[in-house]
């Protein structure tokens, strides 16, 4: 049963962590190096040519009805947040290998390459970038990120010589659209929709775009007790304010807005909070959800603030736009879910994945697999394996989808 295998596999990529106790993988680490010599294992062993791109991603390669064509490529990551759960991206690898197994018999028929990519630095704990394994891919690279440090003071660059790259080759990581068909991605839901709809699978329209703020309210820290209410500029209750406005206007769209971190100072106990700083966190399926429900946030905030006598100030810290997946790629993965026996159910992603890079550089979509409950970025991450099964299954007819799409000789799930 693939199913079996995948999840095994997950299992032994797990005895790679940095730490005893908990599995922690990070970008550019001998923990990298070692879980993707496995994945290069796994996929010599399922036929494919291999090698390691100039940013440390692992790839496997089967060649299609001649020779270098272009290559539908699928994939995820191997890289962790801390104290992490099995699956979120591993998953992702393991069931693209396993699809590559069931369609090898194919392979010599069909009308391009299939590759698998290991991604090694989407989630950015390691460094304070995300995505550093796919936007090389995509030809993005900014040049101030070499000098980011991680907790011990190494430097992007110096963890790029550590892993035996060049970061002055670094752009011959990049991939030009000629040379892919598209990218498919099978990746845990991280989320309860499918499980709460009783759905196997999902396919998903859109990963989020997301934008990140410093917000600082200013007032005055003045004595506890000596200063009456009327004259209070409490920085603490107009950020409390705006905690909950953020929270109410979130739950009543379609947006999800977080603050998750607030400081005070001076934060003594009898002394009125004279600041505080937090952050904001907006993510929607589309720019324009994301930028309205920005606006409307702002005037409220500068609302509470203006009210109560405060100060408001406001850093934009992070962007990212929006990534659609292709219509015609979503086609394909709807009716592999189809192929299944499963309903497609389409979702938005609110979380980030390495298609938003990918997508800069060719057409994606995305196969959602339920876990248990929606939780991700934790031990407790749970996949079944049925439900991993249909999704080896769907990537697979997805990708004979595909492949009809561009040659109509070739059948169709």
């Amino acid at each position: 049963m693939s199913a079996a295998r995948a999840l095994a596999r997950c299992a032994e990529l797990d005895a790679f962590s940095a730490a005893p106790d908990r599995l922690e993988r990070s970008h550019l680490t001998p923990e990298h190096a070692q879980a993707s010599a496995l994945v290069a294992g796994w996929m010599r062993r399922s036929g494919m040519r291999t090698w390691v791109d100039a940013a440390g991603n692992q790839y496997g390669r089967l060649e299609g009805r001649e020779p270098g064509l272009p290559a539908l490529l699928l994939g995820s990551h191997l890289d962790t947040v801390p104290d992490a759960g099995s699956y979120d991206g591993m998953l992702g690898v393991v069931m693209a290998l396993e699809a590559v197994d069931r369609l090898a018999p194919l392979a010599a028929g069909l009308p391009f390459a299939l590759e698998v990519v290991a991604f090694g630095g989407e989630e950015g704990t390691r460094f304070d970038t995300a995505l550093l394994g796919s936007y090389p891919v995509a030809g993005r690279w900014r040049p101030e990120w070499w000098d980011q440090t991680d907790d011990d003071g190494v430097s992007l660059a110096e963890a790029f010589e550590r892993f035996g790259l060049a970061p002055a080759r670094v752009a011959e990581a990049a991939r030009h659209p000629s040379e892919l068909v598209g990218y498919l991605e099978a990746h845990i839901e991280q989320g309860p929709s499918l499980e709460a709809a009783d759905a196997s699978l999902g396919y998903v329209t859109a990963i989020a775009g997301a934008r990140r703020f410093a917000l600082s309210v200013l007032g005055e820290a003045r004595h506890a007790g000596g200063t009456p209410y009327d004259r209070r500029k409490d920085a603490l209750a107009g950020a409390s304010e705006i905690v909950t406005t953020v929270e109410r206007l979130g739950r009543a769209s379609d947006c999800i807005a977080t603050v998750g971190n607030i400081e005070v100072s001076p934060g003594a106990v009898n002394v009125i909070a004279g600041r505080a700083d937090l952050t904001l966190d907006l993510r929607a399926g589309t720019d324009a959800e994301r930028d309205a429900m920005w606006e409307r946030l702002h005037a409220e905030m500068n609302g509470i603030c203006v009210a109560r006598g405060l100060r408001l100030e406001v850093v934009e810290t992070h962007t990212a736009s929006a990534m659609p997946c292709a219509g015609w790629l979503t086609d394909a993965v709807i009716a592999g879910i189809a192929a299944t026996g499963d309903e497609p159910m389409g979702l938005w992603s609110p979380a980030g994945h390495d298609g938003m890079a990918i997508g800069l550089v060719t057409d994606i979509a995305m196969v959602f697999v339920r876990c248990h409950d929606g939780i991700s970025h934790h031990p407790d991450e749970q996949v079944r394996a049925t439900n991993v099964d249909r999704g080896i299954e769907a990537l697979a007819a997805a990708v004979l989808a595909v492949a009809a799409h561009q040659d109509p000789v070739v059948t169709a799930p």
